[in-house]
């Protein structure tokens, strides 16, 4: 893993999760790109352009948080970025070939109610980035115990695994698979791959309605410090796919969250 980014909102949490995300990209010896997206506006009944003066705010306000942690000897770049949020995340990503997105749940949101704001619950569900959700407050620590959590272990996708092979190689973690039948259940879906079968330590079979449920049962049986899911259109958060907001109610973590790709 070397270029890691992380999107910086107006939330209360941003210099504690900044802080979280250089302590991670150190594990790794990886650049890490802090950056702020901005729209381009028109003032009302003129035709000046305010958009100058949106990055040169942007700029400071990051060059401001970051000049508040220890990025203990961390390659920090400081960036801003014009255009529609996930279009440009997108092209940015490419572009500068990063591994993994470090998100806060809610980088604007203040809502106390509110488990991913939507900013972060659009970038989590219209992107195909792999992304890691850190906790609000969470100090940084080794990742010992994972639980990957799946309702088909079926990957076609390239690279799928590539964040958790990462993580599993930097800290030698042990990754525990809960393998969910749901009523959606094909067959085939529990069949696993050498690739993904060289990552496992052990497999947990349950049956839930969904993906959430089982993680909720077989959570405090496995006490993992990540718990890993699969970004899928009618998959984890499979209960508030059409709004991008995501409520405590229906999810809550104290644990990072890592969303892989899609792996079909």
């Amino acid at each position: 893993m070397k270029s890691i980014l992380v999107p910086v909102g107006s939330s209360k949490n941003a210099e504690s999760h900044l802080q979280y995300a250089v302590d991670f990209a150190r594990a790794f010896g990886a650049k890490l790109y802090v950056v702020q997206i901005y729209n381009v506006y028109t003032k009302a009944g003129t035709m000046i352009k305010i958009d100058h003066i949106l990055e040169r705010e942007s700029l400071a306000f990051l060059n401001e948080h970051v000049a508040k942690i220890d990025t203990k000897g961390v390659e920090v770049i400081v960036k801003t970025f014009k255009g529609k949020l996930i279009d440009t995340l997108e092209l940015v990503c490419e572009a500068l070939n990063i591994d993994l997105i470090l998100l806060e749940p809610r980088t604007n949101s203040i809502k106390d109610e509110v488990y991913l704001g939507k900013t972060s619950g659009k970038i989590i569900k219209q992107t195909e980035i792999p992304a890691l959700i850190i906790p609000e407050g969470y100090v940084y620590k080794p990742i010992v115990k994972i639980l990957l959590a799946v309702k088909s272990a079926i990957i076609k996708q390239e690279n799928a695994l590539t964040p958790l092979k990462a993580i599993k190689d930097q800290f030698k973690s042990v990754v525990n698979l809960l393998l969910v039948k749901t009523p959606y259940h094909k067959k085939g879906d529990f069949d696993v791959n050498d690739d993904l079968a060289s990552l496992i330590t052990n497999t947990t079979h349950t049956e839930n309605s969904t993906t959430f449920q089982g993680v909720l049962e077989h959570y405090k049986d496995n006490n993992p410090d990540l718990l890993c899911v699969v970004r899928r259109k009618r998959g984890f958060f499979v209960k508030t796919w059409e709004n991008n907001t995501i409520l405590k109610k229906d999810f809550n973590s104290n644990l990072p969250v890592l969303v892989l790709r899609g792996l079909k």
